[in-house]
């Protein structure tokens, strides 16, 4: 089994593996090039099209931050505003229609507990790495989440669901709830009473 495909199923992996190491510079260029461009570069499509094959047609403001890329799903309609932060070790599944705040941090790396099981060490061929291992995350259709959330290895985020500023995501989200701090917890069910239609005042002019 090679390193990549340990990383993937959650096992502990090696990640100075030379393949891994290729394709986390590669889509660390990948980012930079994007960043540095101007929104309105048509440059930044291709960009895109190399760092995250499964993109979708996602709207991602910049700047923006991978591990992989390549481990990132987007559906359909999806909406990055600035700094998104995604650490792909293992898969992120991100639904359709999902909004994303500026700041966002959507985190799939654990590393062992124990400091000597977390401590830095010599491979025999003298490369220094450590023990990691990832969790995947899955965040279901038309969620939003707000400014500086943080989704940590492992959450399932239900669809319909709104993620407060600031959270910590820690544990699964059902379904259609508004969640909010540090840990993450739910507030409340979203009903129909939170149409911003139930409150015309938000679109008057005087």
């Amino acid at each position: 089994m090679t390193e990549r495909e340990k990383m993937i199923l959650g096992k502990i992996y090696d990640p100075a593996d030379g393949e891994l190491a290729v394709r986390r510079r590669y889509a660390h260029k990948l980012c930079n090039a994007y960043n540095a461009l101007d929104e309105d570069d048509p440059e930044r499509e291709n960009i895109l099209a190399e760092l995250l094959p499964h993109r979708n047609g996602a709207y991602l403001q910049g700047p923006v931050y991978f591990d992989y890329g390549d481990n990132t799903y987007f559906g359909k309609g999806c909406y990055a505003n600035f700094c998104l932060t995604i650490l792909d070790c293992a898969e992120v599944k991100i639904g359709d229609n999902v909004f994303i705040g500026c700041g966002v941090s959507i985190v799939t790396p654990v590393h062992p507990l124990l400091p000597a099981e977390r401590a830095m060490y010599k491979r025999s061929d003298g490369i220094a790495t450590d023990r990691e291992y990832a969790k995947p995350i899955v965040i279901g259709d038309d969620c939003w989440l707000a400014s500086n959330v943080t989704v940590c290895g492992g959450v399932t985020i239900g669809n319909g669901s709104v993620i407060g500023a600031g959270s910590v995501v820690t544990r699964d989200i059902p379904s259609g709830v508004f969640a909010a701090g540090n840990p993450c917890r739910v507030i409340r069910k979203l009903t129909d009473k939170d149409s911003v239609y139930v409150k015309p005042h938000l679109f008057d002019n005087d």
